[in-house]
């Protein structure tokens, strides 16, 4: 693994357990969602690239899909 998709990874992983709470405790469904895609697709991507294309767009997404 190259330290930068490391830190990506865990970049995204801290922001999709911020957004795993936020939508449990406001019981909004978009962030639930969003956060558990964010902390599991940082497990399966290994490509940096990917991981900033995809960590973008899931951060954007309650956004886009409001409850």
């Amino acid at each position: 693994m190259d330290p930068n998709s490391i830190l990506v990874g865990t970049i995204a992983g801290l922001i999709g357990g911020g957004y795993l709470v936020y939508g449990k405790k406001q019981r909004k469904v978009a962030p639930m969602i969003s956060g558990a895609l964010l902390i599991v697709y940082t497990y399966t991507t290994d490509n940096v690239w990917v991981l900033l294309l995809g960590g973008i767009a899931l951060c954007a997404a309650p956004w886009y899909f409001r409850d």
